[in-house]
């Protein structure tokens, strides 16, 4: 029997199988423990006593301003709203310009972040819907080129709205000029709440993070993990303090390992040296065009 010569395009099919492989055989799990940050001093991150006027002005401004009728009346607003219709890589560049008045830890520029983040996860050969995850995670901090109230209600840690403001929130002290802070309800432990009732069912402070979770729910084949990761990575009370014990439930404890595991590639990749977009760029687009749909509607 004659054998017949490989098409070029069989060719290739098996080159991408055999890549396939390779990177199954070579990746981690997406939950064992980070090991670029291994050599970094983490004390010297979310240093908030520290911070400079800017990060403190930001916090009273957000903690007075998150009200219960605010956050109601936002998401409203969302779900009747399309604030521009564009790609992944298009709306990165688009945040360019932002430079987060919340974060204590940088002054690089969105799409620098958003980077570093990525190529943290993906030095640490975790697979690539995380490495997405890690790039994509705060586009939603677009709200402010879409025309938000301020940066207040796009950046900075979230926390439960509807109930007792917890002492674990940095600043713990400013929320007491929130018009929530003595409502007889919205004051108490539960306030609207009921126990345990997960934290699908509460309302977290609006910003950036709620934002895109909604966005790309829909609009994207990300696996539940990476929405877990986009969805709750500024709940910094939750995640890491461990407050709100009373509200969540079983169900968010998948919500919490993936957290946890995504976090110190958003915290800790902010001292990396900073990434070099337009080198970086066919990689990613690569990556992109596997999870987006070329145009997703903001």
């Amino acid at each position: 029997m004659i054998a017949v010569p490989a098409t070029p395009q069989q060719l290739e099919v098996v080159s991408d199988a055999i890549d396939e492989v390779n990177k199954l055989k070579t990746s981690r799990a997406w939950d064992e423990a980070s090991k670029f940050d291994a050599e970094k001093d983490k004390a010297q991150f979310r240093l908030y006593e520290d911070a400079c006027d800017r990060v403190k002005t930001f916090y009273k401004e957000q903690h007075e301003k998150q009200t219960v009728e605010f956050n109601i009346q936002v998401r409203a607003n969302f779900k009747k709203t399309v604030r521009a219709r564009m790609g992944i890589w298009e709306a990165m560049e688009m945040l360019n310009t932002l430079v987060d008045d919340s974060d204590p830890d940088t002054s690089v520029s969105q799409i620098e972040h958003l980077l570093q983040t990525a190529e943290a996860i993906r030095r640490d050969g975790k697979p690539e819907w995380m490495q997405v995850a890690g790039l994509v995670h705060d586009l939603g901090k677009l709200l402010y080129i879409f025309g938000s109230e301020g940066q207040w209600d796009v950046v900075g840690d979230t926390f439960v709205v509807g109930c007792k403001f917890s002492e674990k929130n940095i600043y713990p002290d400013t929320f007491s000029k929130n018009p929530d802070y003595n409502d007889p309800v919205y004051s108490t432990e539960y306030g609207v709440y009921t126990p345990q009732c997960g934290l699908d069912n509460v309302m977290l402070s609006w910003g950036h993070d709620e934002y895109l979770y909604h966005v790309l729910k829909n609009q994207s084949n990300l696996p539940e993990a990476a929405l877990h990761m986009i969805r709750y990575h500024s709940f910094y009370p939750w995640h890491r303090e461990g407050a709100y014990q009373h509200l969540t439930n079983a169900n968010d404890m998948k919500a919490l390992e993936a957290v946890q595991a995504f976090n110190p590639y958003d915290l800790y990749s902010k001292s990396d040296e900073p990434a070099d977009p337009e080198k970086l760029k066919p990689y990613y687009q690569k990556l992109i065009s596997k999870f987006f749909p070329d145009v997703i509607e903001w």
